[in-house]
Formats: C-alpha cells, sequence, structure tokens
C-alpha cells in the first residue's frame, strides 16, 4: 500500500540523488558561474541513503530511481545499486544517466540488477552536443544506448530537453528513433531550475508544439498507455512504430494531481516537491543517532508539505536556491 499525502495522492515512489556532481555542463541545468558543489562531508553516505530507502520501504515506497547530479561519478554506485534490490518491499529499481560513463559500467550496472534506465540525450549531432554540454562524448553516450539494447534494459528512455534555437531542429529525428528501435523518446519542456541566467519563456519548446512539428513532419500519432507506473508522460507512438514518444509538460501543463514522488537530495533532505525549496532535513537526525520511528515521522512529515501543486509560473524569473543537479531531479 502507497503513502498518501495531505491531498489524497498515493505516493509509492523515492528519488535518491546520490551526488550533486556531474561531468558535463549542459546548458539547461547549470548556471554560467557561482556553481558550487558540496563538501564530501555534506553528501550522505551509501549506508545511510540504504537506510532512508529501507525506511521508506516500509512505509509503501515501492519504487526507486537513482539520479544525480551524474551518478555514475560517484564510487561505490554500483553496489550501491546492488543492494537497494535487497530491500523487501522495493519492487522497481531505475536509474538516470547521462550515458557518458556507460559503456565502461553498463554490464557491471546490468550485473547489479538495474534493468530500467533514462539516458539523457540533447541532440543526434556529436558537434551540437558538445555545444550543449561542454563535452565532445557523443560516441561514448550512443555506444551506451545501443549496449543497452543489446543487454535488454526496458524500457530504455532517451529524456530530450527541447530549447529554442539550439537543438528543436531535431525533435523529428529524436522521434523517428522509436521507428526501428524499442526505445522511448521523452521530450521535456525546459524548466527555469538551474539555469535561471538563461531560461525565458520563449526559449522553452511547449510540449503542444513539440507535437505539432512531429505529426506535421511526420502524421498523426496514436496515443499509448503504458503500464500504471508510467509517471508523468503522456505516451504516443508513430503507427507500426516499435518504440514510444512520450511528452512532459511541468511548465504547460502540470501535472501535480498525479504526482508520486519524494526526492531525497545528496545531501539528505527530503523535498517534496521538485518545483519547491520546501524540505526536511533527515542528515542531522541520522548522524545525531535517531532511531528508525523519528526517519518515519520525517517521511511522514514530508507528505503533509507536499503542495498541491507547484507555481512555477509565479516564481520562473526568481528562480530556484537550488539546481537541478543538487536536487536530483
Amino acid at each position: 500500500m502507497p503513502l498518501y499525502d495531505h491531498h489524497n495522492r498515493g505516493i509509492d515512489y523515492l528519488r535518491i540523488s546520490v551526488t550533486d556532481r556531474c561531468n558535463l555542463a549542459c546548458v539547461y541545468c547549470k548556471p554560467r558561474q557561482n556553481m558550487h558543489v558540496l563538501p564530501h562531508r555534506e553528501i550522505l553516505q551509501y549506508e545511510e541513503m540504504h537506510r532512508l530507502a529501507t525506511v521508506a520501504a516500509g512505509l509503501g515506497i515501492s519504487r526507486v530511481r537513482v539520479t544525480g547530479g551524474e551518478p555514475l561519478v560517484r564510487r561505490g554506485v554500483i553496489d550501491f545499486i546492488a543492494s537497494l534490490g535487497s530491500i523487501p518491499g522495493l519492487q522497481d529499481i531505475s536509474l538516470t544517466t547521462n550515458g557518458v560513463l556507460l559503456p565502461a559500467m553498463i554490464d557491471d550496472l546490468h550485473g547489479a540488477g538495474l534493468r530500467r534506465l533514462n539516458i539523457s540525450l540533447d541532440s543526434l549531432e556529436p558537434r551540437k552536443f558538445s555545444e550543449i554540454t561542454g563535452m565532445q562524448a557523443w560516441d561514448s553516450v550512443w555506444r551506451g544506448i545501443e549496449r543497452a539494447e543489446e543487454l535488454g534494459f526496458t524500457p530504455l528512455k532517451i529524456n530530450m530537453v527541447p530549447v529554442r534555437g539550439v537543438n528543436d531542429d531535431e525533435i523529428v529525428a529524436f522521434s523517428l528513433l522509436t521507428r526501428s528501435r524499442r526505445i522511448h523518446v521523452r521530450f521535456i519542456e525546459f524548466m527555469p531550475i538551474g539555469a535561471n541566467d538563461r531560461w525565458c519563456t520563449e526559449a522553452c519548446v511547449t510540449a503542444d508544439e513539440t507535437r505539432d512539428i512531429i505529426e506535421r513532419e511526420i502524421g498523426p500519432l496514436t496515443p499509448f498507455t503504458t503500464e500504471s507506473g508510467a509517471g508523468p508522460s503522456q505516451n504516443y507512438t508513430i503507427p507500426g512504430a516499435r518504440g514510444v514518444i512520450g511528452f512532459i509538460s511541468p511548465i504547460t501543463k502540470h501535472f501535480c494531481s498525479t504526482c508520486r514522488r519524494l526526492r531525497l537530495t545528496a545531501d539528505g533532505k527530503i523535498r517534496p516537491c521538485l518545483l519547491s525549496d520546501t524540505e526536511i532535513d533527515v542528515k542531522s537526525p541520522m548522524r545525531g543517532g535517531c532511531d528508525d520511528e523519528e526517519l518515519r515521522r520525517l517521511l511522514k512529515c514530508a507528505l503533509q508539505i507536499k503542495p498541491e501543486r507547484h507555481y512555477i509560473h509565479a516564481t520562473a524569473q526568481g528562480c530556484y536556491e537550488r539546481t537541478m543537479s543538487k536536487i536530483g531531479g
């Protein structure tokens, strides 16, 4: 049975950020300056994360996604993922990565029991990828994707953030990947978190615009219903395609009424909403010697302060204290 928040939403999904560090500097994620990383002592130890996940699973959390920053830059992450599989009640463990380190690690991740994978990729052109991310690593990411297909990761999802004038001319090319591959391509609206100095309304290519571009160039999309745990993505297929096209619209069509998530930041804060800076500290109580009952109380408190919805339009230009890499978006 899931937990229920103050607005009667069933909460069964915990995202765990294992680090705030990242080996890329994507235009939609990091600010141009004043980007600070946390001292190592401020980051939760894996044992602390495992303890919190165990307590959460005992309350009804059944799904965990490991995120960052870039989670694969932290030593020991494969063993941590394997350890999550031993927690009673956890039925689904997944990972979000930028894919740069996948070729060297994906076989071991598969061996650790991981079967669900999201890969962030914002260009199919190596030169443009370098401009967006600050690193010449497209070939590495693509090798990781191909190996994930070979190993049978399912669903294998590619997350693409269309930014006007940057990569919106590749929307159709990404969509066409689904014709011959069992890949979920998900287009995510550009959010004003982290890249506040770059974000503006005009830069955001809305989900409706993205869908219009695809249907104009390829043809009508067919609605596609996935498993019950599909999350906020509105899914479609190109008729006859093997893969799925999804649209995630946090800006234009918020999905707060169906949100099922809590987040654990790398520095030990429970964040009930991605788009709210309200957090509950669990690191200090754990390091102060609290028992599991206190952790259960704090998790339940997070449910009580989870907002009914976000108000991103009201704060879009003033924005948020944390970058996406520090939240574990």
